[in-house]
């Protein structure tokens, strides 16, 4: 089957990288590397943010009462595709994530108040899921979150919780019922990161940029924060958990480590005619073909959720042979760059040294946001019908 968009789609792909073209300066780009190692999103990324908003696409697809237009998916999975591949560190999972989930769970009151604002890039999101001991299984998790007077009060920790110092506000998931069965008992709160009891600490990662952990010490939040019905968190994130695995920004993710090898090799670097070598070529070519295996994936995903689906087992799929392709082409650029694919930096760092700190984040990917053999369980009973193991 050949996905292919439509020539209005291809007008609102050049408008978009028009836009970036004009707007995204140098001065930028020096911001968002200094965000990538983490420091706070410069004024120059903010009011591009804000510029972003104001043309109405971000949201782009939510309702008009929201501040949404209503947009077809498809070019809101364009305009995720064309941010993600020129580098601009809108935090897209605010609208695959928690904006749907809001949308689905909230009152109207959380509607009213958080949708417009996301839409305007005034609110964003961390996501506190992961736990020091819970690793991936967030069923685990050890954060309470207790009900007193108007309200409740949260203690407890966060890990690997990625943009918590520059973003607005944390999803936070907590147990609200320690009794409760494992998946039960979990609540979702949409707490204001400026709350009183939270404290973030960085956690600076091997290729360079910065991750956090977050403590919670009697932090006091009102009825108001619960999102959806209390102790039935689990589902509310799980659904919102898998239409986020789903998109551009991830697949682009997934293969741009290929498509920078691919740009390297034609460029004959250092004198070296790499794309004449017939075994890189034999290389390069096999990952050509799993990168497309890749975006079919994704497009299959987005065509289920365009008809009102949240397909489990496809999506899993997609979270499977994403991130271990992704670790593929890292192992193979190693293969091909030889000694030069360890420079890190310096005048012979091959793409300024993108090459080895690709290598040393791939692996993030197989098991952020759920790992492959959680996806592949996932696949076996959903898409399989297979008996859980024992």
């Amino acid at each position: 089957m050949d996905f292919a968009f439509s020539n209005a789609n291809e007008q609102f792909r050049s408008e978009i990288r028009e836009f970036l073209e004009v707007n995204v300066s140098d001065g930028i780009r020096a911001e968002m590397a200094a965000s990538a190692a983490g420091e706070s999103l410069g004024p120059l990324t903010k009011a591009l943010i804000v510029a972003i908003g104001e043309r109405g696409w971000i949201g782009m697809s939510w309702p008009e009462e929201y501040g949404g237009r209503n947009a077809d998916l498809i070019d809101q999975y364009i305009f995720e595709e064309e941010l993600a591949r020129a580098r601009v560190p809108l935090n897209l999972g605010n609208f695959i994530e928690q904006a749907p989930a809001i949308m689905v769970a909230g009152t109207e009151a959380q509607k009213r108040y958080f949708i417009p604002r996301m839409v305007r890039g005034e609110v964003t999101f961390a996501l506190g899921y992961s736990e020091p001991s819970g690793g991936t299984d967030l069923a685990s998790l050890k954060t309470r979150a207790v009900a007193q007077d108007d309200g409740f009060v949260i203690n407890g920790q966060k890990v690997f919780t990625t943009r918590a110092e520059q973003s607005s506000h944390i999803y936070l998931m907590a147990r609200t019922d320690p009794d409760a069965a494992r998946h039960d008992g979990i609540s979702i709160f949409l707490v204001p990161m400026d709350t009183p009891g939270i404290t973030v600490l960085p956690l600076h990662t091997l290729p360079g940029g910065r991750t956090n952990q977050v403590f919670f010490d009697d932090v006091r939040v009102p009825q108001e924060a619960l999102l959806g019905e209390r102790n039935r968190g689990w589902y509310i994130g799980a659904a919102a958990l898998n239409l986020g695995r789903a998109g551009a920004r991830r697949y682009c993710v997934y293969v741009s480590p290929f498509e920078d090898l691919l740009q390297y090799v034609r460029e004959e670097p250092n004198g070296q005619a790499l794309a004449r070598d017939p075994l890189v070529r034999d290389r390069v070519a096999e990952l050509y073909c799993e990168a497309q295996v890749a975006r079919l994936f994704t497009m299959r995903s987005l065509s289920m959720v365009r008809r009102g689906m949240n397909p489990p087992y496809e999506i899993s799929s997609e979270k499977v042979w994403g991130p271990e392709f992704q670790v593929k082409t890292t192992e193979y650029a190693s293969q091909i760059l030889g000694d030069y694919h360890q420079l890190w930096e310096g005048d012979l760092a091959p793409s300024d040294g993108s090459f080895p700190r690709q290598y040393v984040g791939a692996m993030v990917s197989t098991f952020g946001h759920g790992s492959t053999q959680v996806m592949r369980n996932a696949i076996a009973s959903r898409g399989l019908g297979l008996p859980k193991s024992r």
